[in-house]
């Protein structure tokens, strides 16, 4: 992919983060042990994932991910003492830094080369979504739904990089939603959440 798709990447990456900072600053403590839309995971265990997923994507800045155990030296841990939300605050600064700096042209995951655009809008997908089910766990159906312009800028995000080899481990079954359904609600379904009636 073109420099300029990096760049787009970025800006989408960029508008997932703000997004999600909004719902990050609703989170207390009394909120930790809440059920989440993700399966099996309260609060407290989604914002542990959502740091470790900032980490891979951080890692992704330097030009390669390692999997399957091959080392590689770790990040600095999510310094959990100062608060889970400060941390992953934090933490998306400086991934937003990370990629808005000159990043290597290749990018490795694994020893599959992989386009660097696409592993920043995998970013900003994954970060809304989560970004979602963080409002979901404090709010309830009130939480904050995912703004139309970002969700028409991730949905054929979603469609490209949500496979059925995703499904159930990293996604939920699609779900089924009208042709005309808002936008976010159709981007909720299609990585197998529902947007609650309010």
């Amino acid at each position: 992919m073109s420099t300029g798709q990096l760049t787009t990447a970025v800006e989408l990456l960029e508008r997932s983060l703000a997004y999600t900072r909004g719902t990050l600053v609703e989170v207390r403590p009394h909120h930790l042990d809440r059920a989440t839309p993700c399966a099996r995971w309260d609060l407290g265990d989604l914002l542990r994932h959502m740091s470790d997923a900032l980490d891979t994507f951080l890692e992704a800045s330097q030009g390669y991910v390692v999997v399957d155990e091959m080392p590689w030296t770790p990040l600095p841990p999510l310094p959990w003492s100062t608060g889970p939300v400060e941390a992953l605050q934090v933490k998306a600064c400086t991934l937003l830094g990370a990629w808005s700096r000159p990043t290597p042209a290749r990018l490795v995951v694994g020893e599959q080369p992989v386009p660097p655009a696409v592993v920043v809008a995998a970013a900003a997908l994954e970060i809304t979504v989560h970004g979602w089910d963080v409002g979901q766990a404090v709010a309830g159906p009130d939480g904050a739904r995912v703004p139309p312009a970002l969700a028409v800028a991730l949905l054929p995000v979603a469609s490209a990089l949500v496979t059925p080899e995703d499904r159930p481990d990293r996604f939920a079954a699609a779900r089924p939603v009208a042709a005309d359904a808002a936008v976010d609600v159709r981007l909720l379904a299609r990585v197998g959440r529902t947007q609650p009636s309010t």
